[in-house]
């Protein structure tokens, strides 16, 4: 078998752009290798899942009060295991469990990155065979190292992420990370079982043709939202338009297309859930960090997401994300100056 060496893999991406800054320790990079690594391995289960007693409920509910997934359960260990038997990371917070984890260990200890990570976005469609992903963002600790991370390294506002990513398990596996020098996609090979560079820059289009949100909520959601929700419904070909509902229910498959593509994502707060639904620090930051570096923006309806500053692990946040055009347009019917 050829092996086209014109195309990257993620470890010799990574261990490039280390090149490029002769200070660099490598402990970034040795951390987006290990997530690879547990992304492969929630991969193949996530293939094979129809066949394995792995789908359906674990008989547990999660911090947020919902039904886990025995597949949740599945890839929230592969994911801690394999960050915690490396050597870049001192602790975790995971969507799945209360608190987070200092991994207290000399190697750990002296490790200077956390990570938070929803490790089965949109698992309620586990089931029923539509795309699924894993999110993770990346802090570096406040703390001294030499000891066990506290709670003042994981909250932090997003804008203090030095990387973000998020993996969709789709038609094709694809890892998509930002650090503040770009946002690249790679797409898993499976005749050789690597992550290989596919989407090298990703830039947001400044406008797309598609607008995401559950319109069953319509009703509960703010006079202003419906009225831009009525406004995308409206537009013509002599305005930009017209604008396409496209809405999976799953986040990452959902913000990677609008991505790649152009467009909005909206998830307001409702009547019963003014605070909105989705976590800050699991969902609304690791894209809002993508989505800002690819050229987009991001913010609660009043505010930029990644200036909010965290007070739980938990915290719940509104969010309306994507192409920096289709946002800014947004924000005349919010009452907000566009940035």
């Amino acid at each position: 078998m050829m092996v086209n060496r014109n195309v990257r893999t993620l470890d010799e991406f990574t261990i490039q752009q280390m090149r490029d800054f002769p200070n660099a320790t490598g402990e970034l990079s040795n951390l987006l290798r290990d997530i690879g690594l547990a992304a492969k391995r929630v991969n193949v289960e996530v293939n094979k899942a129809g066949l394995v007693d792995i789908l359906g409920d674990a008989d547990m509910v999660n911090i947020q009060g919902e039904d886990v997934k025995k597949l949740d359960v599945y890839a929230n260990n592969q994911f801690m295991g394999v960050l915690k038997h490396g050597i870049s990371c001192a602790g975790i917070g995971s969507e799945e469990i209360d608190d987070f984890i200092a991994f207290d260990d000399p190697v750990s200890n002296n490790s200077k990155y956390v990570v938070m990570f929803d490790p089965l976005d949109g698992s309620g469609n586990i089931d029923v065979n539509v795309s699924i992903g894993t999110i993770f963002a990346v802090y570096r600790r406040v703390t001294p190292k030499g000891a066990p991370v506290t709670r003042e390294d994981f909250l932090q506002a997003g804008i203090r992420q030095v990387a973000a990513g998020y993996i969709v398990y789709g038609s094709s596996t694809m890892m998509v990370y930002a650090t503040r020098r770009g946002v690249n996609g790679f797409t898993l090979d499976p005749s050789i079982g690597e992550f290989s560079l596919s989407h090298p820059d990703i830039r947001c289009p400044d406008f797309g043709r598609i607008y995401s949100v559950n319109h069953g909520n319509f009703f509960r959601y703010e006079k202003p939202v419906q009225a831009y929700i009525d406004h995308c419904q409206r537009k013509d070909k002599h305005n930009g338009g017209p604008y396409t509902q496209r809405y999976i229910g799953s986040m990452v498959s959902d913000l990677h297309r609008n991505l790649i593509k152009g467009g909005i994502f909206m998830y307001p707060g409702t009547t019963d859930k003014p605070g909105g639904k989705l976590r800050l620090m699991y969902e609304c930051n690791p894209f809002a960090f993508i989505v800002e570096v690819a050229g987009g923006r991001a913010t609660d309806g009043t505010q930029r997401i990644l200036d909010i500053v965290p007070t739980g692990l938990h915290q719940r946040s509104p969010l309306f994300i994507g192409s920096r055009g289709m946002m800014d347009e947004m924000d005349g019917f919010l009452g907000n100056d566009p940035d």
